[in-house]
């Protein structure tokens, strides 16, 4: 498993003062927030599931601490240098400051404030724990403040030794964080430019204009043409180090009326649109939920197992297509092609990534003319291989990809034809069942499509050879998944999903040598 280093927890927005001064009336910010309602069966209606908060779940299922003792910052103080448990988790408390219960004049909130405390918690961490680095947990505006330490506030105080974030911040996992900024479908921009001048209830940070200056070290008074919020540079703090979760449920989320849904518009999580949920160059996952809430993002099962798996996972899965050949004589330059991907795990009664059109998240197929594989990226999850965690040999670990691809005729003007269009029926629609086992003292992988199997797919056990490993390199294994006789017909002869696994630590650590995929859960 991957090394348990502390993990700090940084709220989202509350508003004003009132919203402020419920906020720190919370120990745990939120972050304790459980559920009981989960979407699951085929009419979708809500049934009673229990989600015990993520808190509650790091500390169960990977052992971590909770210290507080009355103040977690004065007695983090009072704690000799490298004698507090690494395996902890710690709650930013910025908005205690700014809050009006405490009986001392509120501070006036500011992103760079909240980064530069931040800062100061991560060192005093660093300390008394021993930790070399930190991993940051933040839900909606938090991910803006991390990030503002990350791009701003570390950058602007490199001193002589040369600390870069990455020498304080191992891993960030934001849950539907806007970090593209918060717009809205409906104004014409009219309601963004009141809000940004006005700064009302402080919602200005989420515009352009406020968030190049907390977000870009010495910035000058407007951002340059062609500035993009939502870009970390590598330079600052590497994007494959980064996890963005974002929600695609609008309808669930409703702090008043159901306003803030209708303005922001269908394709988001109630709050923040999809397009501006994510990092460039991240590794990412959709959700169907909503931005907080009774199906709120942080409070649930989804949101946690891909928490998780990013954080403390030893290995990194991507599955792609590739080589595919879409017919040209059935489809020509009017048609669009899409695929949709949905990722399960035997046990869960959730989906760990559901990039679907119902949810006007789906994948566009625009493949290169010429390309030698044409790949098109798929999902990204990542596996825990801690050996008290693997699987028996008689009953490994199943995960399914679901994978559709459709297409729809588009008239000159972005018009639809519906003409020939059979609504949600799919050119090719199957799912890829994986199994994850041991052949000996090593982990090896099995797959198969279900259109393969002649039996019910809980009745499938595997059975024969595992995958081969077409990588000869050590801490990297791929293998090939031809698709099915009937999809490569117009698919393309050699299309295929391509899985590839790769260890994200020391390879000798998980097993994965170059000969099986390793990882269990």
């Amino acid at each position: 498993m991957g090394s348990r280093l502390p993990i700090v927890y940084v709220r989202g927005f509350a508003g004003g003062t009132k919203g402020i001064n419920a906020a720190v009336d919370d120990p745990l910010y939120g972050f304790n927030d459980g559920s009981t309602h989960v979407r699951v069966g085929r009419s979708g209606d809500p049934l009673f599931y229990q989600f015990e908060s993520p808190l509650l779940r790091l500390m169960i299922d990977h052992g971590y601490e909770l210290i507080v003792k009355g103040n977690q910052r004065a007695w983090l103080e009072r704690q000799q240098d490298g004698t507090v448990p690494q395996h902890t988790v710690w709650i930013h408390r910025f908005y205690d400051v700014s809050a009006s219960t405490f009986g001392e004049k509120p501070q006036a909130f500011t992103p760079e404030r909240a980064a530069s405390d931040l800062l100061e918690l991560i060192e005093l961490l660093q300390r008394k724990t021993g930790a070399p680095r930190v991993h940051l947990v933040a839900h909606s505006m938090g991910g803006l403040i991390c990030r503002c330490l990350l791009q701003k506030i570390i950058p602007e105080r490199e001193g002589p030794d040369g600390k870069r974030a990455i020498d304080y911040v191992d891993r960030l996992f934001t849950y539907a964080t806007p970090h593209g900024g918060i717009t809205f479908d409906v104004g014409f921009g009219l309601f963004e430019r009141l809000r940004d001048e006005l700064g009302i209830g402080g919602g200005d940070i989420f515009g352009p204009e406020r968030m190049y200056q907390y977000l870009t070290p010495n910035p000058g008074r407007r951002p340059p043409e062609g500035w993009k919020p939502n870009v970390v540079p590598d330079s600052d703090f590497p994007r494959e180090r980064i996890f963005t979760l974002i929600g695609t449920n609008p309808t669930d989320y409703d702090v008043g009326l159901g306003v803030p849904s209708k303005v922001v518009g269908a394709k988001s999580d109630g709050l923040v649109q999809i397009e501006n949920a994510y990092v460039p160059g991240a590794k990412f996952a959709y959700v169907h939920r909503s931005h907080s809430g009774r199906y709120g993002i942080v409070n649930s099962e989804e949101g946690y197992q891909n928490l998780r798996r990013f954080l403390l996972g030893d290995l990194e899965v991507n599955a792609e297509f590739v080589r595919l050949e879409l017919p040209d004589e059935v489809g020509g330059d009017d048609i669009v092609w899409q695929a949709e991907a949905e990722l399960a795990v035997r046990g869960l009664p959730i989906l760990l990534h559901q990039a679907v059109a119902a949810h006007h998240c789906p994948i566009n197929l625009e493949l290169p003319k010429g390309s030698a594989d044409n790949p098109v990226p798929l999902v990204t999850t990542f596996l825990l291989a801690d050996a008290s965690q693997r699987p028996a040999a008689d009953e490994p670990a199943r995960y399914t990809l679901h994978l559709r691809i459709l297409s729809l005729r588009e008239r000159r003007g972005g018009i639809f034809d519906f003409r020939d269009h059979l609504e949600q029926t799919a050119d090719f629609d199957d799912v890829l069942v994986v199994d994850v086992g041991s052949v000996g003292d090593a982990l090896a992988a099995w797959a198969v499509w279900s259109s393969q199997l002649d039996v019910p797919l809980r009745e499938y056990k595997p059975s024969g050879p595992p995958l081969t490993d077409q990588e000869p390199r050590p801490g990297e294994w791929i293998a090939e998944v031809p698709l099915p006789d009937t999809a490569r017909a117009f698919l393309g002869q050699r299309a295929a999903v391509r899985l590839r696994v790769s260890d994200r630590g020391d390879a000798g650590r998980t097993g994965l040598r170059g000969t099986a995929p390793a990882g269990s859960v």
